[in-house]
């Protein structure tokens, strides 16, 4: 028995030194994420190694691009109350993807609408898993989308404009999002401690090759309105301040 024991323990220890250098390996040479941080119209929330925005909509009024980690949405209300307002003020929620780190907040904020693209509904809602598939079954998240997006929709929030861009890779139907000058990009890309632009990470994503050929073709799809994007905005890391061009570059690499 104690000899079973031991190997159930040094088992035990080598999945959680697995574990550990996977999210080593996943958010090292990451720039920080900056909570609080104002970007013209729009808010960064951090909630532990995710963020999520607030975006300014009409008096009283905000939208969110991704909902964060924490299904009590703390760090969200957080900010909200900062500013005087309460869960209601959410009036949107649109997810650049369907992965529960940045779906479980939404549950904090029932009237608001939630957006996705179509490929990722199912695994917003949890009808569908994409990772660890034989050691867990789908489960009801709760989530339900009340708007079903397509590539190239814009939509209209109390006259803000969020413009949608398809770019599956990391996820089937993850999205991007240009709204008040900052491209959302969700884990599509990540910022690195260079303040260049990286490819959404190989382990966590469906389909690495397809990630970068999305992002190459985002920026060829953006170029021609280059001078609308100030921002660019991961989940995983911090917001790159240098417009379009860390995108525009990493497209000329790849």
């Amino acid at each position: 028995m104690k000899r079973l024991l031991k190997w159930v323990g040094v088992a035990l220890l080598l999945v959680v030194l697995g574990l550990g250098g996977i999210v080593f390996a996943a958010f090292h040479g990451l720039s920080p994420i900056e909570d609080g941080r104002k970007l013209d119209g729009v808010e960064v929330v951090k909630d532990g190694i995710v963020a999520c925005y607030l975006v300014d909509l009409g008096p009283g009024e905000v939208a969110l691009v991704d909902a964060c980690n924490d299904d009590s949405a703390r760090a969200v209300r957080a900010a909200l109350s900062r500013r005087g307002l309460g869960p209601d003020a959410v009036k949107a929620i649109l997810l650049t993807h369907g992965d529960l780190d940045h779906i479980r907040g939404a549950l904090a904020f029932p009237r608001a609408q939630v957006m996705a693209l179509a490929a990722d509904v199912p695994l917003a809602e949890g009808r569908e898993i994409r990772m660890l598939k034989w050691l867990r079954s789908p489960k009801d998240t709760g989530v339900r989308v009340g708007r079903v997006l397509s590539d190239g929709d814009v939509v209209e929030l109390s006259g803000v404009a969020f413009r949608v861009h398809a770019v599956p890779g990391h996820t089937r139907g993850s999205a991007v999002y240009l709204a008040r000058g900052v491209l959302f990009m969700g884990d599509s890309a990540e910022a690195t401690t260079e303040g260049a632009l990286a490819p959404a990470k190989r382990l966590t994503s469906d389909d690495p090759a397809q990630n970068r050929a999305s992002l190459a073709k985002l920026a060829a799809r953006l170029a021609p309105v280059a001078a609308d994007v100030r921002f660019i905005a991961p989940a995983h890391s911090g917001v790159l301040a240098k417009g379009l061009a860390p995108l525009a570059d990493f497209a000329l690499a790849h």
